[in-house]
C-alpha cells in the first residue's frame, strides 16, 4: 500500500489486525515493564519506586516530622507518576500496612485501613513519612550508585532503581497482574534471607535446596502456619508452588462452664479478611454445615487478634477446629509464582535467582559508590595538594595577589608561578585569613593525609571484586542485625489436606436394622434411660409390618461390617452413613449403602475398630440350622465394594449371627425354644473365607437357633423372651460340652414369657437397649436386673411390649465412652484438662470430647 495526501497530510494505509497487534503490544509491555511487576534489584514497582522517591525528596525521612498524604500524592502526580491519586495513594496505603507488608516502608499516621478490609480514610486526613526500612532502601542514592532516567516531560530525573541495602524482592514479596502473566512473591524474615545472601557469596554454586537451609519458607506479616514443605520446594526450585497457610488456634476449656471448649484464634493467614471470616463462618453455622458453635467472638484489639469460637458441651473441639480449616479461610492457599523483571525482562525466577540478581546489583551499587568517593577523594586531594603548595609559600602567594589587578590576573599568576591548575588556584584565592593560622595548617596537612589513605583503600577495594563482595556482606549482615526481627509463620511437616476421618467426630452411634431393609444411624444418648419395666420410646418410625431386626452400638470410626444372610459381608465407615436427627426418621434403604443383592437381607451388623483389631483373632459366624465357622478376622480387613463371600451356606440355612472372639473364649447357642449349648472356641477348626461351617448345635423339630454369643466363666448371659421377660445369668451355669449336641435347657418357657427372642453375653455396669418388633426401644442400665441363679426360670418383666407388639432384639453396651487412645489423640490439643463429672452423662458428655 502507498501513502496518499489529504487534507490532513499524507495517510498511510495500515491493515487493522497489523495495528491492534502493534498498539497492543505497545500497551502489554507497558503495562508488564512500567505497571505491574517488580525490579528483580529493589523489589519494588514504578509507583512504589517513585512514592519513595518523591517522600525522599520532600525530606520526608523517618527522623522527620509527618506531612498529609495530600501532599505527597500531588507531588507523586505532578512529578513522576501521570495516574490516578486513588492508583497513587492506594499504592502509599499498601506500603503502610503492617499486615500486608512484612517490614512496611512508610511510616503511616492516622487510619489507614484494618485486616476487616476497612478503607483507609482519605488522603487529607492520613499523614506519613518513610519508615527506617526505607531509608535503608534509599541510602547512598546521591552517591550515583544507580541510572536515572527523565520523567514523563523530560522534566525532572527519576531513579531507574533504588540501591535498596536489603532484599526487598523476598522480605516484603509483590503481587500484580499485568498483561498475560502475573506475580506473586510471597514476604520473608530479612534474617533469614541476609544468611542466605552471605551463604551464597561463600559458594556461588549453592542451590536453591541448599539455601533453603537458611531461608526456611515465607515468613507472612500475619504469623500462621506453613503446612508442609513441598510447595516451600516447588517454588523455590522453579518458581511456582502451592502453599498452604493455616490460622493458629488454640483450644481452651471455658472458665465460667466446666466441661466446655472454646477455640480461639489469635493468627490468620495471609491476606485473609477477618471480618469476611467470622462472617463466612456464623453463615456455615446457620445452615449446619459445621455444627457444634454455640457462639462466634471478635475479641482483637490493639493488643492483638483475637477470635473465639465457643463450644457447645458434649463435642470433640479438635473435630470442629479440622471442620473450620476445611471449609473456611482458616486453612487457605498462597500460590507462589515468583515472577519479576530482569534487565526490564519478565522472568519466572528460583530463591538462587532472586539472591543471586540481589548480590550482582549490590555489587554494582558498591563499586558505583566506591567509583564515587574515590573521586570525590582525588579531587579534594588535588585541592589540598595546591593549598599545601600555597601554604609553603605563603609570603609569595600574598605578594602576588597583593600585586596582582584582579582577581583573574591573580588567578593565572598562581597558575603559573607555582604550576596550579585553575580549580586549585580558585581554592587559594577562596581560602578564608584564618586558616593561615598554625592550627589550621595542621588540620589541613591531617586532612590530605587522610584523604590520601583513603585514596589507597578504595583504589585497593575497586582493583579487587572480593573486597567489594566481603563490603556487601558486611553491610547485609548490618542490617540484619540493625532491622532484622524474629520469624512470625511457623513451618509444619504435616501434611495440609485434611482426609475424612479427621473431620468427622468420635461419637456413639446407634445403627439400627429392620426387618424391611432400612438403616438408620442415631446419635445414642437420644434414647432416654429407663428402669426395667419401662414401655419404651419411639426408635424408628418405620411402616406396619417393618420391624426393628437389629441394633448395634458402635463408634463413629469404627468399620461397620454388614453380614448378610447369604454368607457375604460388606463395609461402611460409621461415619458415612447418614445421621439422622431424630430417632423417629425411617433411615435409609440398606441397598442406597452397601452393594445388597436383591435375594439378600442383613442378617449381623458389628462394629470393628482398631481396639477390635488388637484385641481379637477370629469371627465365628452360627446359622439359623444350627452351623457354626471360625475365620481369621484379618480376612476381612479389607472388603471390596462389591463384598466378599464369608461363608459357604446349604440350602435354606442362613447366617443369624457374627462375633469377634479369641483362643480363650466359649460359644453359646440359644434357640427360639429355650434350648442352650456351650461349647469352646477352639473346638471349631480354622477355615478358609469362602469354605463353609460345622455342626454347632442340633435342633428339635420346629426349633430355629435366635442367637449366637461368646464369653467365658465370668460372663453373664442376658436371655428375654418375646413378651419382656428377662434374666441375666452367668455362663457357668452352662456347662462345656461338645459342639453339635442339644443343649440343655436355658428359659422356662410359658404363656406369660412367650418364645425367645434374642440372648446375649453382658456385662455388669452395661446398658441393654430392648427392641420391639413395633420399633419401640427401652434404654436401661443391667445393674437394675438381679443376676439369677438357675438356668430354667422365667426371670423378671424387663419389657412391656404394648397389644401386638413383642419383643425383637435386645442390645448390650458399655457407657458411653470413646477409647483411650481416642481420647489421648483428641485431648493432646486442649490447654487444660476437663474435671470428672460425677452424673453418667456428665461422663459421657466429657468422654465424647
Amino acid at each position: 500500500m502507498t501513502s496518499s495526501k489529504s487534507e490532513f497530510g499524507f495517510i498511510k494505509p495500515t491493515q487493522i489486525v497489523e495495528e491492534m497487534r502493534s498498539s497492543y503490544l505497545d500497551y502489554a509491555m507497558s503495562v508488564i515493564v512500567s505497571r505491574a511487576l517488580p525490579d528483580v534489584r529493589d523489589g519494588l514497582k514504578p509507583v512504589q519506586r517513585r512514592i519513595l522517591y518523591a517522600m525522599n525528596d520532600l525530606g520526608m525521612r523517618s527522623n522527620s516530622s509527618y506531612k498529609k498524604s495530600a501532599r505527597l500524592v500531588g507531588e507523586v502526580l505532578g512529578k513522576w507518576h501521570p495516574h490516578g491519586d486513588t492508583a497513587v495513594y492506594d499504592a502509599m496505603v499498601r506500603l503502610a500496612q503492617d499486615f500486608t507488608v512484612r517490614m512496611p516502608l512508610v511510616d503511616g499516621q492516622g487510619n489507614f485501613g484494618s485486616i476487616d478490609n476497612d478503607p483507609a480514610a482519605a488522603m487529607r486526613y492520613t499523614e506519613a513519612r518513610l519508615s527506617n526500612v526505607a531509608d535503608e532502601m534509599l541510602a547512598n542514592l546521591d552517591q550515583e550508585t544507580v541510572d536515572w532516567t527523565l520523567n514523563f516531560d523530560d522534566t525532572l530525573r527519576e531513579p531507574v532503581v533504588l540501591p535498596a541495602r536489603l532484599p526487598n524482592l523476598l522480605v516484603n514479596g509483590a503481587s500484580g497482574i499485568a498483561v498475560g502473566m502475573a506475580t506473586n512473591i510471597p514476604p520473608h524474615n530479612l534474617r533469614e534471607v541476609c544468611n542466605a545472601v552471605n551463604a551464597l557469596i561463600d559458594d556461588p554454586d549453592a542451590t536453591s535446596e541448599d539455601l533453603m537451609k537458611y531461608v526456611k519458607g515465607p515468613d507472612f506479616p500475619t504469623g500462621g502456619m506453613i503446612m508442609g514443605r513441598q510447595g516451600i520446594r516447588d517454588a523455590y526450585t522453579t518458581g511456582k508452588g502451592q502453599i498452604i497457610v493455616r490460622a493458629v488456634a488454640e483450644i481452651e476449656e471455658m472458665e465460667r462452664a466446666s466441661h466446655r471448649f472454646q477455640i480461639v484464634v489469635t493468627e490468620l493467614p495471609y491476606q485473609v479478611n477477618k471480618a469476611a471470616l467470622v462472617e463466612k463462618t456464623a453463615a456455615l453455622v446457620k445452615t449446619r454445615r459445621i455444627e457444634g458453635i454455640s457462639e462466634i467472638r471478635d475479641e482483637s484489639d490493639r493488643d492483638g487478634m483475637r477470635i473465639v469460637y465457643e463450644l457447645r458441651g458434649g463435642v470433640q473441639p479438635q473435630v470442629i477446629l479440622n471442620n473450620l480449616y476445611k471449609q473456611t479461610s482458616l486453612q487457605s492457599s498462597f500460590s507462589a509464582n515468583m515472577l519479576a523483571l530482569i534487565d526490564r525482562t519478565p522472568r519466572v525466577i528460583t530463591l538462587k535467582t532472586a539472591l543471586q540478581q540481589y548480590v550482582l546489583f549490590r555489587q554494582q551499587v558498591v563499586r558505583r559508590r566506591a567509583e564515587y568517593e574515590l573521586r570525590r577523594a582525588q579531587e579534594r586531594a588535588h585541592i589540598l595538594a595546591g593549598l599545601r603548595i600555597a601554604i609553603s609559600n605563603l609570603d609569595e602567594v600574598i605578594q602576588l595577589i597583593r600585586n596582582s589587578d584582579d582577581v583573574e590576573s591573580a588567578r593565572n599568576g598562581l597558575m603559573n608561578r607555582f604550576a596550579l591548575d585553575q580549580p586549585q588556584a580558585q581554592a587559594i584565592l577562596d581560602m578564608q585569613l584564618r586558616r593561615l593560622a598554625a592550627l589550621e595548617r595542621e588540620k589541613l596537612e591531617q586532612e590530605y593525609q587522610d584523604l590520601q589513605e583513603t585514596i589507597r583503600g578504595l583504589e585497593a577495594l575497586l582493583s579487587d571484586e572480593n573486597k567489594i563482595l566481603n563490603v556487601v556482606k558486611d553491610e547485609t549482615e548490618e542490617i540484619k542485625k540493625k532491622i532484622g526481627d524474629k520469624r512470625r509463620t511457623k513451618i509444619s511437616s504435616e501434611a495440609w489436606d485434611l482426609s475424612r476421618e479427621e473431620l468427622e467426630a468420635h461419637e456413639q452411634i446407634v445403627v439400627t436394622y429392620s426387618q424391611g431393609g432400612y438403616v438408620k444411624r442415631i446419635p445414642a444418648d437420644t434414647f432416654r434411660r429407663q428402669h426395667r419395666g419401662g414401655k419404651g420410646v419411639s426408635g424408628m418410625n418405620m411402616k406396619d409390618g417393618d420391624p426393628i431386626k437389629d441394633l448395634l452400638v458402635v463408634d463413629s470410626h469404627d468399620s461397620l461390617m454388614f453380614f448378610t444372610n447369604k454368607g457375604r459381608v460388606l463395609s461402611k465407615i460409621g461415619y458415612e452413613l447418614r445421621a439422622d436427627v431424630s430417632r423417629n426418621t425411617r433411615g435409609v434403604p440398606v441397598q442406597n449403602i452397601v452393594n445388597v443383592w436383591d435375594t439378600e437381607s442383613i442378617s449381623a451388623l458389628i462394629g470393628v475398630g482398631k481396639k477390635q483389631y488388637e484385641q481379637y483373632q477370629y469371627l465365628v459366624l452360627g446359622t439359623r440350622m444350627g452351623r457354626v465357622k471360625r475365620i481369621k478376622l484379618e480376612d476381612v480387613e479389607r472388603i471390596r465394594p462389591s463384598g466378599l463371600i464369608i461363608m459357604n451356606l446349604k440350602g435354606d440355612d442362613e447366617v443369624v449371627s457374627v462375633k469377634l472372639a479369641k483362643d480363650d473364649d466359649d460359644i453359646i447357642f440359644v434357640s427360639e425354644q429355650g434350648m442352650g449349648i456351650r461349647f469352646s472356641v477352639n473346638d471349631l477348626p480354622v477355615r478358609r473365607r469362602t469354605a463353609g461351617g460345622v455342626k454347632g448345635m442340633s435342633l428339635r423339630t420346629g426349633d430355629r437357633v435366635v442367637a449366637m454369643d461368646v464369653g467365658n466363666d465370668d460372663s453373664l448371659l442376658m436371655t428375654i423372651s418375646k413378651l419382656g421377660r428377662g434374666k441375666v445369668n452367668p455362663l457357668s451355669e452352662y456347662r462345656r460340652q461338645g459342639r453339635g449336641g442339644l443343649g440343655l435347657r436355658a428359659f422356662k418357657l410359658t404363656k406369660n414369657t412367650g418364645l425367645i427372642a434374642d440372648a446375649q453375653i453382658v456385662a455388669e455396669s452395661k446398658e441393654v437397649y430392648v427392641v420391639s418388633e413395633n420399633a419401640q426401644i427401652m434404654r436401661t442400665n443391667l445393674s437394675e436386673i438381679r443376676t439369677l441363679r438357675g438356668r430354667i426360670t422365667q426371670g423378671v418383666t424387663i419389657f412391656s411390649p404394648r397389644e401386638g407388639d413383642a419383643v425383637s432384639s435386645i442390645a448390650c453396651v458399655s457407657e458411653l465412652e470413646l477409647e483411650e487412645d481416642e481420647k489421648a489423640k483428641m485431648n493432646g490439643s486442649l490447654k487444660k484438662s476437663s474435671s470428672k463429672g460425677t452424673s453418667k452423662r456428665n461422663r459421657g458428655d466429657k468422654k465424647k470430647q
